[in-house]
């Protein structure tokens, strides 16, 4: 799947859905950061790029250990670690465990950085993909909201990790069946998207690719054909014609083509 900003979807079909957000380097009181924490927590990052979730969640454990003695329990670093560590479970399936976990990390951010810094939408906007994930959606869309209007106000209306909290919230609305609700969110993340990054950007393809999969799941065949077909342009571009999201995506296409009776036409 397209990896935007930041982290990962279910699709539905082709959904990109939940875009989690990965902590963010550390600086401030962490400008120093210990040597051992730091290696751990690259080590975690270049295992779950792997895909070796079992091995990334050792060495997650262990680097939350060395923050919390070499940085103290409330501390930044594990807030990060406890982070990281949540996003395993959570990738693994193991809700309850990294509900509490996430729970902590955003207290601590909040503690350390108040409760609107931008950096703050980090664990807010994973615990409601969470909630989400649970189908505890009255308990997530208040957390996906906070995250929006927190970056909107630190950051600006037009940064890119709004375009993020935008696509999140739109996508627990879908999942709502909120289509209403979530069509204007969808267009103002692709609009952000193209102006912040560029209109060849891969975010703009996962961007183009939900609000197509909007109008999917509604039966607008035509109007979501093209938003999948530029979609499909830029991932070639990107990642080239061999990658796993082109043949999802010709996957759809060829579905629409069926659909509209066109099956000849789909390539």
């Amino acid at each position: 799947m397209i990896i935007p900003l930041v982290c990962v979807l279910r699709h539905r079909p082709g959904w990109f859905a939940v875009l989690c957000c990965c902590a963010l380097l550390l600086g401030g009181p962490l400008a120093a950061q210990s040597d051992e924490w730091w290696s751990l927590t690259q080590q975690v990052e270049t295992l779950i790029r792997q895909g070796r979730y079992d091995n990334a969640t050792v060495v997650a454990k262990s680097a939350l250990q060395v923050a919390e003695r070499d940085y103290g329990l409330d501390s930044l670093a594990v807030g990060r670690s406890l982070n990281d560590l949540a996003e395993l479970y959570k990738a693994q399936g193991q809700h309850a465990t990294a509900g509490p976990l996430l729970e902590r990390a955003l207290a601590i951010w909040e503690k350390v950085l108040g409760p609107d810094h931008p950096d703050v939408a980090i664990p807010l906007g994973n615990l409601a993909a969470l909630r989400q994930l649970q189908r505890r959606y009255e308990e997530a869309e208040p957390l996906y909201q906070r995250a929006l209007t927190i970056g909107e106000k630190g950051l600006s209306p037009d940064h890119p990790r709004v375009a993020l909290s935008l696509n999140n919230l739109a996508a627990l609305y879908a999942e709502r069946r909120n289509y209403a609700a979530a069509e204007p969110l969808l267009k103002r993340s692709l609009a952000i998207s193209e102006t912040a990054l560029g209109s060849d950007h891969p975010s703009v393809a996962a961007s183009l690719n939900n609000l197509a999969t909007l109008y999917y799941i509604q039966g607008q065949y035509a109007v979501a054909e093209p938003l999948y077909q530029r979609a499909l342009a830029i991932v070639k571009k990107a990642f080239g014609p061999d990658h796993h999201t082109v043949a999802m995506l010709l996957k759809i296409l060829a579905e629409i083509q069926e659909r509209k009776g066109m099956t000849g036409e789909a390539k």
